[in-house]
């Protein structure tokens, strides 16, 4: 199987980065050719990333609640620098406040992004749905026999 690539970070102002390993972590363990920007990092960054490293999805972590701020007009630079139809992810606490997450999640998507996972999401969910969004059959387990 090729490795899909990610590019990942933590966006805007936000230094969280214990999530931010915890992710690079499990997106490699499941078989991802992962660049971790790490934290701090901007909206340019994730997109010169994703151009040098011909990435297949960008995803985009927020736990200080501005990803809202932060996110704002990443699809449309993505499309102006060529890459249209990236995947786009976003996750975490992205929003300031307790808002209900199907609103949250509608904004964002209106906002560009593919899929949007609220804070607690299992690492599990997000790996499964780069699988399902990029068509990558997952590696069998190692209890698995072929």
């Amino acid at each position: 199987m090729e490795k899909k690539t990610l590019v990942m970070g933590v966006i805007g102002a936000d230094v969280h980065a214990v999530g931010n390993k915890i992710l690079y972590y499990a997106f490699t363990e499941a078989g991802f050719n992962v660049i971790n920007l790490g934290v701090l990092v901007s909206q340019e960054e994730f997109i010169a990333a994703a151009i040098e490293s011909d990435a297949d999805a960008i995803v985009v972590s927020s736990l200080y609640g501005h990803g809202e701020l932060d996110c704002r007009g990443l699809r449309q630079k993505c499309d102006e620098a060529g890459l249209e139809g990236i995947l786009l992810y976003v996750g975490g606490n992205i929003v300031i406040g307790k808002q209900p997450f199907p609103e949250v999640e509608k904004h964002f998507k209106e906002m560009g992004f593919d899929r949007v996972f609220g804070p607690g999401t299992p690492v599990e969910t997000t790996i499964a749905c780069l699988y399902e969004d990029l068509g990558v059959t997952p590696p069998p387990k190692e209890d698995e026999t072929v």
